[in-house]
């Protein structure tokens, strides 16, 4: 084994761990499907497919607009990657473009494009950022309501709690391991 191997492996395990915090920080994914999606819808109507002697060209007379929808889909994925703050905006932006490829674009891409587009939109839409978890462990922080069994009081005290503020009118959802158990907190 060579001594660079070691310090290559590292640089390696270095980088995959720093791509992994940044594609957790962001709609990853989102842009990834969106940017799939984009590349089909704006590239088919300028293919021109042979088999054999036959020619299949599936050119359109809004060619134009196809490559438009395109690239703004693609531009739209790479802003779910480096500007997660409009995500929303975009993820709306690429599903409208992708309704919108299907009558101009060849069926949005022979509904590869249009059904890839959809759903990177959609989860662009409804990523949000990640919380990070404090320190120790998940259920030793106190506001989950649970009593300390030195007390006396136990569960049951802490499911009284639940339900009075459940008619309060107040979110018990919220209540529960602190709202963790949500998409959205």
């Amino acid at each position: 084994m060579s001594a660079e191997l070691p310090d290559l492996l590292h640089r390696l395990n270095t980088w995959r761990l720093g791509f992994r915090g940044w594609r957790g920080s962001r709609p990853f994914w989102a842009g990834l499907l969106t940017i799939a999606g984009g590349v089909p819808i704006g590239a088919l109507p300028y293919y021109n497919i042979k088999l054999g002697n036959l020619s299949l060209q599936m050119a359109t007379q809004a060619g134009a607009g196809g490559l438009i929808i395109g690239v703004l889909l693609v531009t739209l994925g790479l802003t779910m990657w480096f500007h997660a703050v409009v995500r929303v905006f975009a993820g709306v932006a690429s599903i409208v473009l992708a309704l919108v490829s299907i009558p101009v674009s060849n069926f949005g891409g022979l509904l590869v494009g249009f059904l890839l587009s959809m759903i990177g939109g959609a989860l662009a839409v409804s990523w949000v950022p990640g919380v990070p978890e404090a320190d120790g462990a998940a259920g030793d922080s106190g506001e989950s309501g649970a009593a300390d069994p030195a007390d006396g009081t136990g569960d049951g005290a802490a499911e009284e709690k639940r339900a009075d503020v459940g008619e309060l009118g107040v979110d018990v959802l919220e209540d529960i391991d602190g709202g963790r158990h949500r998409a959205a907190g």
